[in-house]
């Protein structure tokens, strides 16, 4: 169980409270914690922040998930106490009734959340600029973090959150026979991983983006050889984002029982990293990311279970677990690594990991 909101000011210690920062709880309306550790994550990624606030800042336009966003993360800002617990009222209200997904009381898929956010953010953004009859329709969102960036028929500006969160991978096939190579950019604003037992992010990123061979049925057609081929194919990064958001492929479809069960291995997720997959053209490609933000899955399956967010706030780790919020030692982040036993059981994992650029 956490603290109340002085014991966390005595735990963190009056004198070393950051100044003009707070720690607000969530209040759970009913398996709401999905959204609670979503929301929580991005209230701690600076550069998502500001931008939310400053969008506040401007003139009263309709009320859409975006405006209900600013209001909440403005609602926090702006308390006069330092901790305590809010309730997201008006942002649930809406989000249900923009989308008959989340419109229940059931346990939802975190990462489809943030997805869903990031993309209807971006939408409504786009909606907003300034338009004429010449200007094209904006960017679709699609499913798994990646829009369609590359159909010139709706290339449009990028918003802000494409500045913070859009990165691009390349896809490279090279024919075996006439050597030819063919590259097609694609950009993402998160990148889904596999996980193996007893592995790190570093080994998920590079299997992600391992050469694969297509052969027999599987066979490229070479536009140069004009049949199909034997080809080697893989996707690195082109563009690295200024963060970078990993979702954990956690759960997996399992034929025999017709659902979807969680796979509990234990993935090391560093406090820094450097993407090592990255393309020979990549700019910066020895960025350094720090760790700010983990949302861990409790539970057997995507729809139970249970999600809760730690967070890196001015040297400090806290854990939010809905109107809960304790601070917690940067030791105890190797409790949400996972289990290093294939034993199925309920356990505490990293299922989406938030990395900002240090140089931000």
């Amino acid at each position: 169980m956490g603290v109340g909101p002085s014991g966390l000011v005595n735990d963190i210690g009056p004198e070393h409270f950051p100044p003009n920062e707070r720690y607000f709880a969530l209040v759970n309306f009913g398996n709401t914690c999905y959204c609670n550790s979503v929301l929580q994550a991005l209230y701690f990624c600076k550069p998502f922040r500001d931008k939310i606030l400053g969008y506040k800042s401007q003139p009263k336009k309709k009320e859409t998930l975006l405006s209900c966003l600013a209001d909440l993360f403005n609602n926090i800002n702006t308390q006069k106490k330092k901790t305590g617990v809010i309730a997201p009222k008006k942002f649930v209200a809406k989000l249900k009734k923009e989308n008959e997904l989340f419109d229940n009381f059931l346990q939802q898929d975190a990462h489809e959340f943030l997805i869903y956010l990031l993309n209807t953010v971006a939408d409504l953004l786009q909606e907003e600029k300034p338009t004429d009859k010449n200007t094209l329709k904006g960017k679709q969102g699609l499913p798994n973090g990646k829009y369609n960036g590359n159909n010139n028929e709706t290339k449009t500006e990028p918003t802000w959150v494409h500045d913070i969160f859009q990165g691009t991978l390349t896809n490279e096939t090279r024919c075996l026979c006439c050597e030819g190579v063919s590259t097609r950019d694609e950009d993402f604003l998160d990148l889904s991983v596999d996980v193996e037992q007893n592995t790190s992010i570093t080994h998920c990123l590079r299997e992600f983006s391992n050469t694969e061979t297509l052969s027999q049925e599987c066979k490229y057609y070479c536009e140069n050889c004009c049949s199909k081929q034997e080809a080697q194919k893989r996707m690195q990064v082109k563009k690295l984002p200024m963060i970078l958001a990993l979702h954990l492929k956690r759960f997996k479809f399992v034929e025999q029982y017709q659902r979807y069960t969680k796979l509990s291995y234990r993935v090391v997720f560093p406090l820094e990293l450097r993407l090592l997959n990255t393309s020979d053209g990549a700019e910066s490609s020895d960025k350094l990311y720090d760790l700010v933000a983990v949302v861990v899955h409790s539970g057997s399956g995507p729809n139970r279970g249970h999600y809760i967010t730690i967070v890196k706030s001015h040297g400090f780790w806290l854990l939010f677990d809905d109107d809960v919020v304790e601070k917690i030692e940067v030791s105890a982040i190797e409790e949400f690594y996972g289990t290093a036993t294939d034993v199925q059981r309920s356990t505490e994992s990293g299922y989406i990991l938030f990395y900002q650029t240090r140089d931000i």
